[in-house]
C-alpha cells in the first residue's frame, strides 16, 4: 500500500490500467482490487485508513468523466444555439464542432424516445435548450 501511495504521490495522478508501463498497470490492478473490496464492504481497515490519504481513490473515474463531458456538451450546445445557429447536424455538417454536437444531441433524442434518458438530464435539456426534442424541421430552414 505504501508503494502505491508513493507512486500516486510521485506521479500526481491515479494509475491507468492500460498504461504501457508495467509498474503502473500493476499499481492500477492493486487499486482496482481495493475498490472492489471497498464496494463489497470487505476492505481491510488498514488499507482503508492508508488509502484515505489519496483523494478520490475509490471513485469511478470513467463515470465522473462521462458526466462532466455530458455537461460540457450541453454548455457547448447552448453556446452554439445562442450564436444564432440552427440545430447541429450529424450528417452533412459544416464543421467538426457541429458534427460533435449533432451526434451528441441525436443520442439524447434517441435515448429519450427509448425511455433511457436520465430524468435529471431531460430536465436540464428542457431548461437549457427548448425545442431540443424536435430539432430541425424538414425542408428549408426558417427565415431569420
Amino acid at each position: 500500500m505504501e508503494e502505491v501511495i508513493a507512486w500516486i504521490s510521485a506521479e500526481g495522478r491515479l494509475p491507468r490500467g492500460h498504461s504501457e508501463d508495467r509498474a503502473e498497470r500493476s499499481v492500477a490492478r492493486w487499486l482496482s482490487e481495493r475498490r472492489r473490496e471497498a464496494a463489497e464492504g470487505d476492505l481491510d481497515p488498514a488499507f482503508r485508513d492508508g488509502l484515505s490519504r489519496v483523494p478520490g481513490w475509490a471513485g469511478n473515474y470513467r463515470a465522473a468523466a462521462d458526466e462532466a463531458r455530458w455537461h460540457d456538451r450541453l454548455a457547448e450546445l447552448v453556446d452554439f444555439r445562442q450564436e444564432g445557429n440552427h440545430w447541429p447536424r450529424h450528417h452533412e455538417y459544416d464543421s467538426e464542432r457541429e458534427h460533435t454536437l449533432g451526434v451528441w444531441i441525436h443520442q439524447q433524442r434517441y435515448r429519450r424516445r427509448r425511455g433511457e434518458l436520465d430524468p435529471v438530464r431531460l430536465k436540464l435539456l428542457d431548461a437549457a435548450v427548448s425545442g431540443w426534442q424536435s430539432g430541425r424541421t424538414r425542408g428549408r430552414p426558417p427565415r431569420r
